[in-house]
Formats: C-alpha cells, sequence, structure tokens
C-alpha cells in the first residue's frame, strides 16, 4: 500500500492536506445537498450564506465576509443570478453603488438548507472529530496567517540557504569564533573550514547556513558522509548577536531533514559536555547520548566527551 505523502511530510504539506480534506468535505456536502433538494454547489453556499445572515452586500462587502477574493466572489454572484437565487439593486445612499440581495427563491433555498441540509452536516462532522477543537484551531491559524502570511516567517524572517562557494569565509568566520572561544581549532577544524567544497560537499555531503534579514549569515551546520549512508552532523554554531530567538532550532531541523534527503539512514554528532545549551537543543530534537559511538568516534576529536545518536 502506498504510503501517504500529504500526512508523512506533516507541516510542510498542511496547506495540500487541508485542500484534500476541504474537498472530502465539499464532496459529501453536495451529496447530501442534491439528497434535500437543493441546486446549490457547496462553493456557492459561503455567498448566499452572507446574504442571508447579513442582507445585502456589497461585492466587497461580501468578499470580506465570506474571505474569498473579490473576482471569486463575482464569479459566484454570477453563477446565482443566472440560477434565480442572487439579484441586485442600487444602494439608498450611494447610487454608485450595487448590493447583491436574495432572491425570494434564495430565501427559500436558505431556508431549506438551514432546516434540512446543515443539521445532517452538523451531526456527521461531529462523528469524525472534535468540532469545536478543530473551529478553534483554524480560527487561530487564520488569526495568525492574517496577521503575518506564512512567507513571512518564522517570526524573526529566518531563511535556510544552501552552501556555495561565496558562503565558504562565513563558514570560516562562524565556526573559528566559537572553536577558538571555547576550545582550540585542530587539525580537522582546520582542513574543513580552509576548503570545505573539497573537504564536506563534494564527498556527498552538505552544509546549510541560517540568514537574518537583517544580520546576514548567522549560522552554519554542516554534513559530514562518515560511511554508506551514514552521516555525521558537524560545525553547528550560530553567532551570538542571532541566539536566543530559536535561529539554532531552525537551522538544526533544516540540517536533520536535509541529512534524510541525502539518503541518511544513521545520523550522529560529536560534542563537548561545557556546550550544555547545545546538547539540551540536541536532545530536544531527538539525539539521544551513545556510550558505544563515543567509544568509536570520539577520538576524531581531542574536545570530544559526548556523543549522540539521532533517533528522530
Amino acid at each position: 500500500m502506498a504510503t501517504d505523502v500529504l500526512a508523512a511530510e506533516g507541516g510542510v504539506m498542511l496547506g495540500s492536506r487541508l485542500k484534500r480534506l476541504a474537498e472530502r468535505l465539499q464532496a459529501g456536502a453536495e451529496v447530501m445537498a442534491r439528497d434535500c433538494g437543493l441546486p446549490t454547489q457547496p462553493g456557492q453556499m459561503p455567498l448566499l450564506t452572507a446574504l442571508w445572515r447579513q442582507g445585502p452586500l456589497s461585492i466587497g462587502e461580501a468578499a470580506e465576509a465570506t474571505g474569498f477574493s473579490q473576482p471569486a466572489t463575482t464569479r459566484v454572484a454570477r453563477q446565482l443570478a443566472a440560477m434565480g437565487l442572487v439579484g441586485q439593486r442600487t444602494d439608498d445612499d450611494d447610487r454608485r453603488v450595487q448590493r447583491l440581495t436574495l432572491s425570494a427563491e434564495g430565501s427559500a433555498v436558505m431556508d431549506r438548507a438551514g432546516t434540512a441540509l446543515w443539521p445532517r452536516i452538523r451531526a456527521a462532522v461531529a462523528e469524525t472529530c472534535d468540532i469545536e477543537a478543530l473551529l478553534a484551531q483554524v480560527a487561530a491559524v487564520e488569526k495568525a496567517l492574517a496577521e503575518r502570511p506564512l512567507d513571512r516567517r518564522p517570526g524573526s524572517g529566518l531563511a535556510i540557504r544552501p552552501f556555495r562557494n561565496e558562503l565558504a569565509a562565513d563558514f570560516a568566520r562562524i565556526n573559528r569564533q566559537w572553536i577558538e572561544e571555547m576550545y582550540a581549532l585542530e587539525p580537522v577544524d582546520e582542513a574543513q573550514l580552509a576548503d570545505p567544497r573539497d573537504t564536506i560537499v563534494d564527498p556527498g555531503a552538505d552544509i546549510l547556513f541560517v540568514e537574518d534579514p537583517e544580520l546576514g549569515i548567522v549560522g552554519t551546520c554542516g554534513l559530514l558522509s562518515t560511511g554508506p549512508r551514514e552521516f555525521e552532523l558537524i560545525k553547528m554554531a550560530v553567532l551570538p548577536e542571532a541566539r536566543g530567538r530559536g535561529t539554532g532550532e531552525f537551522l538544526l531541523r533544516a540540517t536533520i531533514e536535509r541529512a534524510f534527503a541525502l539518503g541518511a539512514e544513521r545520523l550522529f554528532l560529536l560534542t563537548n559536555s561545557k556546550s550544555q545549551a547545545a546538547i539540551k537543543l540536541y536532545e530536544r530534537n531527538g539525539f539521544v547520548h551513545d556510550a558505544e559511538l563515543l567509544a568509536r568516534c570520539g577520538g576524531e576529536y581531542a574536545r570530544c566527551d559526548v556523543a549522540m545518536l539521532y533517533t528522530g
């Protein structure tokens, strides 16, 4: 049986998954509407409902009431007018404004919907989920996206950038800072920082960077190929001025995703017990301490006294 791709990808596919859910709900509602003798399609009901609940509305007001665009609202209004369910009249206060109104037949359709269709749909939906909890979540998401669209998130405007040769200097600069501050550069560090493409990227792995809209490149995290489908997470660093805003977690999660996109079946990291903030971050994101791994790989760095394996 094929894997449900939308479900497997979680939040990345949320929009597509909600669209799929909406199509399934609307398909069922359409069958119920026909059974109730209603001539309308599910996509026409929001505008009819707005006119039924709020009275005559201009196209702009109707679009605002339903949350749909004005072109989409205009298209539905024309469909309903052709069906004899909606008419137009001139606004009493401003004769330049045309208002959509329910016809007598439109009012009869809505009366029938409210009496025969909606109770059936409510009962059917209630069998599938906690509808009040779901509606509260939907309202919260709608409010959040109205305040700040998805493309302007995460909140601080962080973005992941893939490795390119021009970013090699940032890779060296950011990592030298934390290593020299807390430990000492070792030969393996020097080799990787001097030529990240030759030592990390070209052998089959990658380096990701996190960019702040105001500060520029503020963090790096690398993946080193250490065997067939095995990767070591290396050189995870965020500049001090960018910490405390979820920057490291944002970068770490992206790097984990990148590791599995590269075919990883095993992902691990080596660090030092002095780096407690980093260790807590790793633990929070699926890494566990592994003594066997430490014994096998700990000699890679003199500063290494902690090894962690990703378990998801």
